[in-house]
């Protein structure tokens, strides 16, 4: 699912749903899930600004320790705790790689030289990278035929974003494969949640913390190998760096949490579609980016793909076999006296 976790959908099971009123708590959650869709859409903008002060790392780090310290003060606000166990922890390592460490870096890294809008299209194509996963057998959904053609239907839209009919002629291939593979990374990372942290015990907000904090740290000893620190900090990458982690990673992480409770994984999951056009809409408006009529329309195509191979097959339970009125017993016969 999608940026800033990339997609980030809870690493573990949501919680059971609370009781409200009705009309409370839709406007709730539809206010909840608009600001949510609207956070990750501009966090492809963020990425862009905070790059022209900062070196990629330098972005991925920022981001990852405001967002620790906004899921780290919602912990203590909630009184909860962190993971225990080293094989939790081991788990959430991996995690933390997959899902923020690796994707962020690389989404920084391709934003150098690719637009914001290309980026948050190419971060819609985390479905369909699960899809191809399945296929080669790293997940436990067995593609059907609308979801392989869901599959292929976002496969021409990729083909139609990055203008494969003019030779991929003005684009740049490295940052663009720089964002797919993030994209596929988060894929990857989704399917080892769900088969290691599931049934931990530990709350979402508890392997959430745990695993952007240990992600923080990977940035913390990756950072200084390869930046230094920069002779002037400016305040507009600054302010979109701790916008990026503070709002994309950290409180972004919440308010999901609260959507898959209240309407649950399926309805949550809906938010990944509309983060591409709000990258979009941002990137034009605020960066002045151009589009060509290509990267809407395989937008809409990547979209369509995407939400094919999300369909599910429907398991019918057979109806109930008659009741059958059980046969009456045999009536004994009649004792007549003997005749003499």
């Amino acid at each position: 699912m999608s940026h800033a976790a990339a997609p980030v959908t809870p690493p573990g099971p949501p919680s059971s749903p609370v009781r409200r009123p009705l009309r409370a708590s839709l406007l709730d959650w539809r206010v909840r899930f608009g600001v949510l869709a609207l956070i990750w859409g501009f966090s492809f903008l963020f990425i862009k600004v905070g790059t022209e002060g900062f070196a990629p790392f330098q972005v991925t780090f920022g981001r990852l320790l405001f967002g620790t310290a906004v899921l780290a003060v919602a912990l203590v606000v909630k009184r909860d705790r962190l993971p225990r166990g080293a094989r939790t922890w081991g788990h959430l390592t991996v995690a933390a790689f997959l899902l923020n460490a690796l994707p962020f870096s690389l989404f920084a890294y391709a934003e150098l030289t690719i637009p914001s809008t290309l980026a948050g299209i190419c971060n819609a194509t985390t479905p369909l990278w699960g899809m191809v996963l399945s296929l080669v057998a790293l997940s436990e959904d067995r593609p059907t035929r609308v979801r392989a053609a869901g599959l292929g239907i976002g496969f021409v839209g990729v083909l139609t974003v990055l203008g494969a009919w003019q030779g991929f002629s003005g684009l740049d291939v490295t940052g663009t494969a720089l964002a797919l593979l993030a994209s596929a990374s988060y894929a990857v990372g989704w399917i080892y949640v769900r088969r290691t942290l599931s049934g931990t015990g530990a709350s979402n907000l508890s392997l959430a913390t745990g695993q952007v904090g240990v992600a923080t740290l990977q940035l913390a000893v990756v950072t200084p190998l390869f930046t230094t620190v920069p002779d002037s900090v400016e305040l507009l990458p600054l302010l979109a760096v701790i916008a990026l982690g503070a709002l994309g990673t950290g409180y972004a992480m919440l308010l999901q949490y609260g959507v898959v409770a209240e309407v649950g994984p399926t309805t949550a999951s809906m938010v990944t579609y509309f983060v591409p056009v709000i990258a979009t809409a941002a990137g034009v408006a605020f960066l002045g980016e151009q589009l060509a009529w290509n990267t809407p329309v395989g937008a809409v195509v990547i979209l369509l793909g995407a939400a094919l191979t999300q369909t599910r097959t429907s398991r019918r339970t057979p109806p109930p076999p008659r009741a059958t009125p059980a046969p009456a017993p045999a009536a004994r016969p009649r004792k007549t006296p003997a005749r003499t």
